[in-house]
C-alpha cells in the first residue's frame, strides 16, 4: 500500500499539473471506486469543478475543489494517479475513471485490485471523516517526541501497532514502521509503555529520517504495483534494510534478517539489533 512519502510524492508530482485547471468531463467505471454512491452521481458532480489545490493528509490526497468541496482519494493497496499532458490515455483494463481537463490534459486512475476510493465531501462532512480516521502527520514541525510519548504511554500494544493506527499517527505502513524500527534498533513486539524517553526520540527520529529518505527517491516500488503520474516507479525499495530481505545479512552486523507474522503482515527486523522482548520471546514464529 502507498504510504506517506508514496502518496507524497503523488502529490507534489500532480499539484502542479492539475491545479488551476478545470475538469471539462469526467468518468468513472467501477462502482466499487464510489459506493454507496453511484459513479456517475459523482462524476456529473465533478464537472465544471475548479481545482484549486491539491493536498495530503495521512495517506489521503485531497483535491480541494473551487466550491469548498474536496475530492478525497484513498489509492490503498495498487491505485495510481497518471497524467497524460495531450490527453491520449491507452488501452488499459484496469483504468477505473478518467478526469479530462479544460488544459486538453488528462488524469486517469488506475487499480489492479480495486480497493481504492473516491468519496466527494463538503467542508462539513470533510473534518469529521479525516478526525476519526487520522492522527497527526508524523513529519510536522508541531510533532515532537512529547507528543509521541503521551501516545504510547501507558499502552501494551507493541511499538509497531502504535506506529500502524492512522487513528493515532497518520501516514506510516508497514514498510516504514519496520525500516524505522529497525533503525532505532528496536524490536516491533516492544509495549509502547515500556519504551524509554531515549528510545522514544529514536523512533520519532529514525521514522522521520526514512521517510524523508523515500521522498528524495520518489517512494518505494514493489513489482510496480506503485507508480508516480509519469508512470515511473520509486527507486527508495534499494535502500532498504530490513522490509523484504528475509534471509540477507543485516547491514549493519551480518545477523539473517528475519520475517514473523504481524497483524496478518509480514514483520522483518535482525534478531541481533532488535532482540524480541524476553516476554515475548516464545511466541515469535521463525
Amino acid at each position: 500500500m502507498p504510504e506517506l512519502p508514496e502518496v507524497e510524492t503523488v502529490r507534489r508530482r500532480i499539484a502542479p499539473l492539475v491545479e488551476g485547471a478545470t475538469i471539462a468531463s469526467a468518468e468513472i467505471v467501477d462502482p466499487r471506486l464510489t459506493r454507496p454512491v453511484s459513479p456517475s452521481l459523482v462524476a456529473d458532480a465533478l464537472v465544471g469543478e475548479r481545482i484549486a489545490a491539491v493536498e495530503r493528509r495521512g495517506k489521503y490526497l485531497l483535491w480541494r475543489l473551487e466550491s469548498g468541496r474536496t475530492l478525497v482519494v484513498h489509492l490503498r493497496m495498487t491505485g495510481s494517479l497518471l497524467h497524460f499532458p495531450a490527453g491520449d490515455l491507452p488501452a488499459d483494463a484496469h483504468r477505473r475513471a478518467t478526469l479530462a481537463l479544460d488544459t486538453g490534459a488528462a488524469v486517469g486512475y488506475r487499480d489492479v485490485r480495486r480497493f481504492g476510493t473516491w468519496e466527494l465531501l463538503d467542508d462539513g462532512h470533510l473534518r469529521p471523516y479525516l478526525a476519526s480516521r487520522l492522527g497527526p502527520e508524523p513529519l510536522a514541525p508541531s510533532f515532537t517526541s512529547a507528543r509521541l510519548a503521551r501516545i504510547v504511554a501507558g499502552r501494551r500494544a507493541p511499538i509497531k501497532a502504535v506506529l500502524l493506527d492512522q487513528r493515532r499517527i497518520a501516514g506510516i505502513g508497514n514498510i516504514y514502521a519496520d525500516e524505522a524500527l529497525w533503525r532505532a534498533r528496536l524490536h516491533g513486539d516492544r509495549p509502547g509503555e515500556r519504551l524509554r524517553p531515549v528510545e522514544v526520540r529514536r523512533v520519532l527520529a529514525e521514522a522521520r529520517a526514512v521517510m524523508g529518505a523515500a521522498l528524495l527517491e520518489g517512494g518505494t516500488s514493489f513489482d510496480a504495483l506503485y507508480v508516480n503520474v509519469n508512470g515511473r516507479s520509486g527507486y527508495f525499495d534499494r535502500s532498504l534494510h530490513a522490509y523484504g530481505r528475509e534471509g540477507e545479512a543485516c547491514d549493519r552486523c551480518g545477523t539473517p534478517i528475519r520475517r514473523v507474522e504481524f497483524m496478518n503482515r509480514s514483520s522483518f527486523f535482525c534478531p541481533r539489533c532488535q532482540p524480541v522482548p524476553r516476554a515475548r520471546r516464545l511466541v515469535a514464529r521463525p
